[in-house]
């Protein structure tokens, strides 16, 4: 990677950068001067290429317009005087020091100073208080839509590795704080590959088995008993009788409900090589307004809100 970020591409680019342009004006400069010798020997009659197709169909040998031709000149010199101006050429920042990143944060500036107060009004309210605002809800509608139907959906229903935000199964709670917590600070799911715990791959089966069986789902009974005996390597996180750890954000796997699919073979790939699971962090990005109110959408989902209008 070092490679990349040597002196020599910088000096790359910018010699490219301008032989590229200089080059253009050369080319422009040499075909904008010739002219056609009337005297010269042609295949055609005078002014053409030589070239006819269909008995009648000439190739003109004629110049550009100048206005065209001036029109790629101006063309030259706006690239040279934007080069010169803003970056383009390797590291060089350009005469007006302009930053893509510093445009983008005065834009927040100004969207903060728009739309701050709008969001500041919920921050000390109950996030219970804020889901029965119907102002509140939808703005936090557009929050989720925005930022988060990507990964849960647009109907907050999840997907495959994507929790359903619905229903009220909850990893590490369904709290309104702990909810806002999570979106602030995002979370890291782990789950270690417990092949070399349980051993041999009879003995994952054998617990895959009885992991269905505690929710109710078909399982070998006999494989059950055997994986009984083996389930206690899982004991630390998801507790002795299989109902998770929301401290943890261990799954409760009595319910029918599957982050990864609860099909034998999933099971058994997720016994077998673990899961790594993180959602990002949004409270640097948004600011503890906007996660605020959207904490409370989120929330509302699983706990539909009469919806109230604030009293003015």
């Amino acid at each position: 990677m070092s490679d990349f970020t040597s002196g020599f591409w910088n000096i790359y680019i910018v010699v490219l950068s301008l032989l590229g342009i200089i080059g253009c004006g050369v080319l422009l400069y040499s075909q904008s001067t010739h002219k056609v010798d009337p005297s010269a020997k042609h295949d055609g009659p005078v002014g053409t290429t030589g070239h006819i197709w269909d008995e009648d169909l000439t190739e003109l040998n004629t110049p550009m317009p100048r206005w065209w031709m001036w029109l790629f000149y101006i063309t030259i010199v706006f690239a040279l005087a934007y080069l010169f101006l803003y970056p383009g050429l390797g590291t060089y920042a350009g005469k007006l020091g302009w930053k893509s990143s510093g445009q983008y944060q005065e834009e927040l500036k100004k969207a903060d100073a728009d739309y701050g107060p709008l969001f500041n009004q919920f921050l000390g309210q109950d996030l219970k208080t804020v889901a029965a605002n119907p102002q509140a809800h939808a703005i936090g509608e557009r929050l989720f839509l925005t930022y988060c139907a990507q990964c849960h959906g647009s109907d907050a229903r999840g997907n495959k590795g994507f929790p359903n935000l619905t229903d009220k199964d909850w990893l590490y709670g369904g709290e309104p704080d702990v909810i806002k917590t999570t979106i602030m600070h995002g979370r890291h799911g782990q789950m270690p590959s417990m092949a070399a715990a349980l051993g041999s791959d009879s003995d994952i089966q054998n617990v895959a088995q009885y992991v269905l069986s505690l929710s109710g789902s078909t399982a070998d009974p006999i494989k059950v008993v055997f994986g009984k005996t083996k389930f206690t390597a899982c004991m630390a996180c998801h507790g002795a009788d299989g109902r998770g750890n929301q401290a943890l954000g261990a799954p409760n796997l009595t319910d029918k409900i599957w982050l990864h699919g609860g099909s034998a073979d999933t099971v058994m790939e997720t016994i077998r090589k673990g899961r790594n699971n993180q959602m990002p962090a949004f409270g640097d990005f948004l600011g503890e307004a906007k996660v605020h109110v959207l904490a409370s959408y989120v929330w509302s989902l699983s706990n539909p809100q009469p919806q109230v209008a604030e009293k003015q």
